[in-house]
């Protein structure tokens, strides 16, 4: 699974996930970010477009080269300065309480240990620091969430690891966040084990 992991699947990812649909998504998200900003899961760069004026630095973590060097034509295009700052989220060799927002989409769904990446985010925001998300994870409807708890296991092989059954706001609050707003829905196109969806802004407490 190395070749597919490390080489073909982030060249998958930047096309599936640059579709009109989650670009979207991405335009909510970043809205409202500024100052310093530390974009975890940067992978190639889909949210660069998407960036306000309002910031002055992206701090990239991403520990794919491959996914670095697809991104380079957006970080090149981009009028925000880039620098990356890290290859996971668990672990971050960034200062205490020094960034104003933290950036996630759709990342915390495969970081090995989510609760330890959420603590280390939660230790470099400035007090009062937001964190801005979409994530996919557990479905309310018990039929669907069966089907994810039935397929996950393949699709971690498939996807880098991603889990289905996640529970990211509980895993958000639970870190020392509060949240400030959520939306749910069904991702639309999407099957639904693969595509209940989490967006929203939580902030540092």
């Amino acid at each position: 699974m190395g070749v597919y992991r490390d080489q073909l699947l982030p060249r998958v990812q930047n096309k599936v996930m640059d579709r009109k649909s989650a670009r979207d998504v991405r335009a909510r998200v970043c809205t409202g970010l500024a100052g310093e900003v530390v974009e975890v899961g940067f992978g190639t760069g889909l949210n660069a477009p998407y960036y306000p004026p309002e910031i002055s630095k992206v701090l990239a973590v991403e520990p794919s080269s491959v996914c670095m060097r697809l991104a380079q034509p957006r970080i090149v295009r981009s009028v925000t300065p880039v620098e990356l700052a890290g290859l996971t989220g668990e672990h971050l060799d960034l200062p205490s309480e020094q960034f104003d927002a933290v950036l996630s989409t759709w990342t915390l769904c495969t970081i090995p240990n989510m609760s330890a990446a959420l603590e280390e985010l939660r230790r470099i925001l400035k007090p009062g620091g937001s964190l801005h998300f979409v994530e996919h994870g557990h479905a309310p409807h018990a039929s669907v969430a069966k089907w994810q708890e039935r397929i996950e296991p393949l699709n971690k092989k498939l996807a880098g690891g991603c889990h289905l059954t996640r529970r990211i706001p509980e895993a958000i609050e639970e870190s020392g966040f509060a949240m400030e707003r959520l939306d749910t829905y069904y991702f639309k196109g999407e099957p639904k084990p693969f595509g209940y969806t989490f967006e929203g802004r939580a902030v540092k407490v």
